[in-house]
């Protein structure tokens, strides 16, 4: 099964904590898989982009690529990204045949955000210390049709694989 489930939703809502452990359930069950995290991937791949607009355009093409590049391999990919802009997540799936791209809105409210911050990031923007921080600073378009809605306020990773993986095998 190649497949980009592509997680989007603020900083601190639990794309990460939701792709690594849908990884973990696949890879148990033999299947190739790969995550892609935004912050892991700005580590190497996209070291060279700031958090412009149009780095951030740059970031997420890039990561589309890297992604296409991997479920032609028949790898499925779990990309963790804020992408925080819809026509950078209608361009990824552009470049998937119907089916292969499946986005997944992890929404979380700001305020559970902020007080997970289980990466200092709201804290530092608070002391003035990130710029252009998505959802306070920065915008963040909210999908309008997300292939999986899931709402992690009330839903654990847990079930949150769960309603992913019923999704994938319909």
């Amino acid at each position: 099964m190649s497949k980009c489930i592509w997680l989007t939703g603020l900083s601190g809502s639990g794309k990460t904590t939701i792709a690594n452990l849908l990884a973990a359930q696949y890879k148990d069950q033999g299947q190739l898989t790969c995550v892609l995290d935004g912050d892991q991937i700005r580590l190497g791949l996209n070291k060279d982009l700031g958090f412009t607009q149009s780095e951030r355009h740059e970031n997420a093409r890039r990561v589309a690529e890297v992604a296409k590049i991997l479920v032609d391999l028949k790898i499925l990919v779990i990309v963790a990204l804020i992408s925080p802009f819809s026509d950078d997540r209608h361009k990824a799936r552009a470049l998937f045949i119907p089916g292969q791209f499946i986005e997944v809105f992890i929404d979380t409210s700001l305020n559970s955000c902020i007080n997970r911050d289980v990466k200092g990031l709201y804290t530092r923007q608070k002391k003035g210390l990130v710029k252009n921080m998505t959802g306070i600073s920065s915008p963040y378009e909210i999908p309008i049709n997300p292939d999986i809605h899931l709402r992690t306020d009330t839903t654990d990773a847990i079930q949150c694989c769960e309603i992913i993986k019923k999704y994938i095998n319909i």
